[in-house]
């Protein structure tokens, strides 16, 4: 049995903390690490769930002295509830990958569309987490000694950390954690409306006939108009309700096969508890007769009267754990924007309008950097607005919207288009279409009354990030560019003659010598070529080592480490895909460099660290040919700057640095780069 590798107090500590890492090798651990329909309604359901702490309550207090009307307002909800779940389960099944507002909005609509609703929905998972940690904070010190307000800030960080570390561990054992809470939260709150409906029973009749009385009040003292225009205001400033639905479309690829039938089951547990919540808490509102009173949410209000003929240690008991659970699932919807959020920024790097840094995996198969990032912005979001949630749930509800508008308006644009392959586009687009509308109408309406009130800073904040995209694709564009005119040798590489070899006088000039077939002698010398591809890069720097060193070595060994990331990793088919793509790519270096005259050979291996890969393949390689040289190409720019290190990856001094300390011998080949950076 090959030895275990003894491990630094370093690499113990990091596995104590966030565990082994996950074997690549075998197809179970992806398995192991997605979700079933319950837990993913756990992990992403709880940011809808949880917003029945205040959606309700911001809907049911704007109503000032009509408060029956809350029931048209709540079934307006619950319709709009169910059209965005409708909405987005469409688009489950038509991008069955995995399709966020970004991915929606890029291919339906086009790049730049999918960018700007890609820069809102990374602002609106910022603060799914800031604003939710940050209220259970607030919930938390509600219980506590007046005394202890002052450490709420660190506490609020305290649970950051905490959840950052779970989310670099992943996502179902972040998840498993946040079960218990998740479920005393369902059955306090289910408990209490149903409670109150069959506690009051015979005053449903009473309630039907005081709506409808408030209802021609209403409309007798400020006119259809006016009574219309409070029940939208109403109806709009209730929009946080909807938050959280857009995150299992976009967490689709964290999800058990079937992975479509999975995120379908899912939303419909979403929509469904959140209906009955949003609903049921608003009957229970008026049953109870519910009016605000200082220092205290509704809910508690609510919970209070409720409770109140049960005796004073029963019903403070269940008061106390009720609202516990509230600021426990307002922690535990802060999970949503962990786990959309990096999924969001690593697809929008795979297009190059972030640094490719954010596509990369750790070795629990998490993106550690966006994980890191976003629990950065909530640390800096809470220092900046001290904590206060009723200042950025503006922010919230602005950004979300800017989505949902844009990837209902993405698939408006498709079932027309399709229109004439589509047997059912009439009710697919209608389904659409009105999730457009009920979005449009409420991020207008939220953005007109709240502007002033910090909505204003929603746009400029979407617009910085818009901002940094746009000059981060230039810079990739300008890459892309330079990299495709050297891609020219791919061709030439492909066309050359069988039986000869390339070669480079003096002046520069290629001569074509003809040479005996290929033998494969391991003690001769060998040039190690660590390639990412059969492309212009690698084909430059086998030029290079030929040129360089003339007839030196007569073995070349090819070798590609795939690289596990964001965009590879959707599940166990997909890696296998991803290693017979490898394999095709050192096959086109292996076949050009024997009709060269040299042996040669490819090696892949799959990894979440290209370095970590290397470094494992460079002994066996080493062991087998003794004199192996190993090679790696890296691009020069002009001028190395702090810019060129963030987009650029650099891994070859890594590696570098990894084969020095093995006692490896490695060469990097420069490849200048004539380009503005």
């Amino acid at each position: 049995m090959p030895e275990t590798p003894r491990l630094n107090p370093f690499q113990k500590f990091k596995v104590l903390i966030l565990g082994n890492a996950l074997n690549l090798a075998d197809r179970n651990s992806f398995h192991g690490i997605t979700l079933i329909a319950f837990f993913a309604w756990v992990g992403l359901g709880a940011d809808g769930l949880s917003s029945s702490s205040y959606g309700p309550e911001n809907a049911f207090l704007s109503l000032m002295e009509h408060p029956h009307l809350g029931i048209i307002v709540a079934l307006g909800t619950i319709v709009t509830i169910f059209v965005i779940s409708a909405s987005y389960t469409q688009i489950i099944e038509l991008f069955p990958t995995g399709g966020g507002g970004y991915l929606v909005a890029s291919k339906l609509l086009n790049p730049t569309a999918g960018m700007v609703c890609g820069c809102a929905l990374l602002i609106d998972y910022v603060l799914t987490l800031t604003i939710s940690i940050a209220a259970g904070a607030d919930a938390i010190f509600s219980f506590l000694p007046p005394e202890w307000y002052h450490y709420k800030l660190e506490a609020t960080f305290l649970g950051i950390a905490l959840l950052t570390v779970l989310n670099l561990r992943g996502a179902k054992e972040s998840i498993m954690v946040l079960v218990p809470v998740f479920i005393v939260f369902l059955l306090t709150h289910a408990f209490i409306i149903v409670y109150a409906v069959m506690q009051h029973a015979g005053d449903i009749p009473a309630l039907i006939r005081d709506t409808a009385g408030d209802t021609r009040n209403s409309m007798h003292e400020m006119g259809f108009v006016g009574m219309f225009l409070l029940i939208m205001r109403s109806y709009s400033l209730g929009g946080s309700t909807y938050t959280g639905i857009e995150a299992v479309s976009n967490g689709l690829p964290m999800l058990r096969e079937p992975k479509v039938q999975t995120g379908k089951r899912t939303m419909l547990y979403i929509s469904v508890s959140l209906a009955f919540m949003v609903f049921g808490l608003m009957v229970a509102y008026l049953l109870f007769n519910v009016s605000p009173e200082p220092g205290k949410t509704l809910n508690a209000v609510l919970f209070q009267r409720a409770t109140e003929a049960w005796g004073p240690k029963a019903g403070s008991l269940f008061v106390q754990v009720s609202l516990f659970s509230e600021a426990a699932i307002l922690f535990a919807a802060a999970q949503a924007g962990f786990m959309g959020g990096p999924r969001v920024l690593a697809n929008m790097s795979l297009d190059h309008w972030y640094p490719t840094k954010f596509t990369l995996l750790s070795d629990r198969l998490v993106s550690q950097n966006g994980v890191l990032l976003m629990a950065a912005a909530a640390v800096l979001m809470v220092l900046v607005s001290g904590g206060s949630v009723e200042y950025l749930s503006v922010l919230y509800v602005i950004t979300v919207f800017i989505t949902f508008v844009l990837s209902q308006l993405g698939m408006v644009r498709h079932w027309a288009s399709t229109r004439r392959k589509e047997d059912k586009w009439i009710r697919k687009i209608l389904i659409n279409g009105l999730g457009l509308g009920l979005c449009l109408f409420i991020l207008v309406s939220v953005t007109f009354l709240k502007f002033s009130e910090g909505g204003w800073l929603a746009l400029v904040f979407t617009g910085i990030l818009v901002g940094i995209a746009l000059f981060v694709k230039h810079h990739y564009n300008g890459t892309a560019k330079m990299l495709k005119r050297m891609d020219n040798l791919v061709q030439a590489a492909q066309t050359s003659q069988a039986g000869s070899i390339t070669k480079f006088a003096k002046n520069g000039a290629q001569v074509t010598e003809e040479v005996p077939e290929p033998k494969f002698d391991p003690k001769a010398r060998t040039a190690v070529m660590l390639v990412n591809g059969f492309n212009g890069l690698g084909l430059h720097t086998l030029f290079s080592i030929i040129r360089l060193f003339g007839g030196i070595y007569k073995n070349f060994v090819f070798v590609e480490i795939g690289l596990i990331d964001a965009g590879a990793f959707k599940g166990s088919d997909e890696v296998d895909n991803l290693q017979a793509h490898v394999q095709k790519e050192l096959d086109g270096y292996v076949e050009f460099i024997k009709r060269h005259g040299y042996y040669g050979e490819g090696i892949s291996s799959l990894s979440h660290d290209v370095v970590e890969g290397s470094a494992n393949l460079a002994p066996k390689i080493q062991e087998r040919f003794p004199q192996a040289v190993f090679f790696m190409g890296q691009l020069v720019f002009p001028e190395e700057s702090f810019l060129s290190r963030l987009f650029h990856n650099n891994v070859v001094f890594a590696v570098q640095r990894r084969l020095y300390h093995l006692g490896i011998p490695f060469i990097i080949m420069p490849v200048r780069v004539k380009m503005r950076v």
